[in-house]
């Protein structure tokens, strides 16, 4: 069994919810668990799991950004753009941000953000600066994106905390140069926040702000 969770993104400015993001998950022996591979869902059967879980936050009434993450085989897929398009009108007048994991290359970027951006749906790139999404590997895809997603957790995972004041100095003068939106993940307390504000990053996800979830339908009401 999978299903979507969902963990909220701030706008730490405007003190509300800027977006969420949607994280698949698997469920066995009553565990939800990471999927081993998350191409073992076909891309048309995220979709519409992921199109459940908007219901249920009612994200289409309160105009959100959903981020979605597509790896590098989901990307080259060639069915993937038309799931993708189709998810977008169906979840009308919400936002649909597509975060990749991977980057592809030059020629694929521009040929993708043409189609995505003729359908309002918005490009980003999730973990810039760790991983394959080093600032060498996606220095020329940066002018056809609209966002890019700082992971302090990675640098915590590396053993590298000492490493994130200047990461987010960095990052945050590319998207200065790039006018890229910026969210800030792996916000865990208070300091964390406050570090975010320094460096002028407003758009924050992390534990501090919630975990993701699982978001019943019976509790849509709520939110």
């Amino acid at each position: 069994m999978y299903r979507f969770f969902a963990q909220p993104q701030v706008d730490y400015k405007g003190h509300s919810i800027y977006g969420y993001e949607v994280l698949l998950r698997q469920k066995s022996a009553d565990t939800w668990h990471l999927p081993k591979s998350f191409n073992e869902v076909a891309i048309n059967e995220q979709t519409k799991l992921v199109e459940e879980l908007i219901n249920t936050l009612e994200t289409r009434v309160k105009n959100k950004i959903v981020a979605f993450n597509l790896n590098l085989e989901q990307f080259r897929n060639p069915i993937t753009l038309g799931a993708i398009i189709k998810l977008k009108k169906r979840i009308n007048p919400a936002g649909l941000m597509v975060e990749l994991t991977e980057a592809p290359t030059l020629a694929e970027v521009k040929e993708f953000s043409l189609f995505l951006h003729q359908y309002q749906i918005s490009l980003g790139i999730d973990d810039v600066g760790t991983g394959s999404n080093t600032f060498e590997n996606i220095e020329l895809l940066l002018p056809y994106v609209d966002e890019i997603k700082l992971a302090m957790q990675n640098l915590r995972e590396e053993g590298h905390s000492d490493h994130i004041p200047a990461y987010l100095d960095f990052w945050s003068k590319q998207a200065q140069d790039y006018h890229l939106n910026i969210v800030l993940e792996g916000i865990e307390n208070q300091a964390d926040q406050s570090l975010a504000e320094l460096y002028g990053i407003n758009i924050h996800q992390g534990y501090f702000y919630g975990k993701p979830s699982l978001v019943e339908r019976k509790s849509c009401s709520k939110n």
